[in-house]
């Protein structure tokens, strides 16, 4: 959690210039700043490649660290950026306007008009929709913490301003589609927030919902994020009415824009049963859908596979690249997921190389719980990646192991021979298995050959395969022979 003191930079708009809410959020950035914020790409020295396999296989968790973002991602951050600063507008802590709608609520406040007019809402509404495992709870994070939890307010302008700034909260939405349950979760969220011990909820709803909007109003919450809302329930008792009206208020009365996020059928189910439907999406409406098996997704596999801690470099082939497609069915997460367990599975054994048989086993290792949701997802595949040009960075990772190690350089250890089912490149039979690896590492292979002119000689002969039967060369009955 992020908790900062305010550093305030003049507003773009001169109607948010002297908003001390406004001015001491994070300053605009271009895209370019924005990618860097928003992505996260984990170091690999080729020095790594030459540990023991026990150490290779704690490096491989920086895999789960790898931070590509979409092109979705700058669409909801700015639509977010926008969505605060317009909630903010209304609610500069100086005017006595906001004065007046902190101490009073939209039905209880005095006749008395303050001189800079009374509170008028500017809160608005996002939805993101997405099938189960797209990535949009990830996408949220990240997007989120480009903004900091907390803003602590001490001086404004030689003014004391002795104010808390809540700049985002995100909760789950109650499975029994209860205003309590999101009432209580909510506290919980705000008393973590400003470091404060439990709060004790009241003890009825009426006074939940006060005791609630109170706290969001002194906290001056900058936008509430709703997630999972598919488990809105319309069918038990009302429940999802009320939670609606209780949203519908945080909107309309106290300002507070609104994110929800959530998987089909909840975008048909909002525009039935929400009063405002259109405020949910006024903000923003997001698809998140699969990545498509394009030039994009290239660029993303790319990045991937240079996380690699095998001790035998494989090079990333078209092949290997639509394999992963295929297996992870354009989803990252599934992508990192089968690539870290495939490098599992091979890192310390004698053949650490990674082929679409390897990528296999580590599919059926990563995605055994989620098998059919893997199988539905792969029939509706679809959507947007973002492009990253990375040339420069690439050209000098590749220069840096091309000095450090070779292409496929084989580090020797001490491990066992790994069957992998359908690989036929790898031997299946552990009898020979260590002799040909000994054979194909050794560097006096020439000296260990005592007759060094036999192929040539016999190849002249009538009868070539009897005499190198004859000479213990070739074995044309195995099963006998070594039984």
């Amino acid at each position: 959690m992020r908790c900062e003191c305010a550093n305030y930079h003049e507003a773009i708009l001169p109607e948010h210039r002297g908003n001390p809410l406004i001015e001491a959020l994070p300053p605009k950035v271009v895209d370019e700043e924005l990618v860097a914020r928003l992505s996260y790409y984990p170091k690999r020295r080729a020095e790594e490649t030459k540990l023991k396999a026990f150490e290779r296989l704690e490096y491989l968790t920086r895999l789960k660290a790898l931070r590509q973002p979409l092109p979705i991602y700058f669409e909801v951050f700015r639509a977010i950026e926008i969505a605060i600063r317009e909630g903010y507008s209304a609610k500069n802590p100086l005017s006595p306007t906001t004065m007046n709608y902190l101490h009073y609520s939209l039905d209880n406040r005095p006749n008395v008009e303050p001189r800079t007019g009374f509170f008028q809402p500017k809160g608005s509404g996002i939805t993101i929709i997405g099938e189960s495992g797209v990535g949009k709870t990830c996408m949220l994070e990240q997007v989120l913490n480009c903004f900091p939890d907390v803003i602590e307010h001490k001086i404004y302008q030689n003014m004391v301003l002795s104010i808390p700034q809540i700049v985002w909260i995100k909760v789950d939405c109650p499975d029994d589609s209860s205003v309590k349950g999101l009432c209580h979760r909510i506290l919980e969220q705000i008393d973590q927030k400003l470091g404060h011990p439990p709060t004790k909820p009241a003890g009825t709803i009426a006074l939940l919902l006060q005791q609630i909007e109170a706290l969001m109003k002194t906290s001056f919450l900058g936008i509430l994020v709703i997630d999972e809302m598919q488990n809105l329930n319309l069918a038990k008792a009302g429940g999802a009415d009320r939670l609606l009206g209780f949203l519908h208020n945080l909107v309309n009365n106290l300002g507070i824009p609104l994110l929800f996020c959530a998987n089909p059928p909840f975008d048909k189910l909002l525009s039935k049963s929400f009063k405002s439907a259109r405020r949910a999406e006024s903000s923003g409406y997001f698809d998140v859908e699969l990545m498509k098996r394009d030039d994009e997704w290239e660029l993303f596999v790319d990045e991937l596979w240079c996380l690699q801690w095998t001790n035998i470099e494989t090079s990333l082939t078209p092949s290997l690249s639509n394999k992963l497609y295929s297996l992870s069915v354009g989803n990252m997460d599934l992508a990192v997921r089968i690539y870290y367990s495939a490098q599992q599975a091979v890192i310390g054994s004698h053949d650490e190389r990674i082929t679409e048989e390897v990528l296999e086993l580590g599919a059926s290792i990563a995605i055994r719980a989620t098998k059919n949701l893997t199988e539905e997802m792969r029939k509706k595949q679809a959507l947007s990646i973002l492009k990253r040009n990375r040339k420069d960075d690439k050209s000098e990772l590749k220069s840096h192991q091309n000095e450090d190690i070779p292409s496929k350089e084989i580090v020797n250890t001490k491990s066992k021979p790994i069957t992998i089912p359908g690989d036929l490149t790898r031997p299946h039979h552990p009898e020979f298995y260590e002799a040909l690896i000994e054979l194909e590492l050794a560097e006096d292979l020439i000296d260990r050959m005592m007759d060094t002119h036999l192929i040539q000689r016999v190849s002249l002969e009538s009868d070539p395969l009897e005499i190198l039967s004859r000479a213990g060369v070739l074995c044309d009955d195995p099963l006998e022979i070594f039984k």
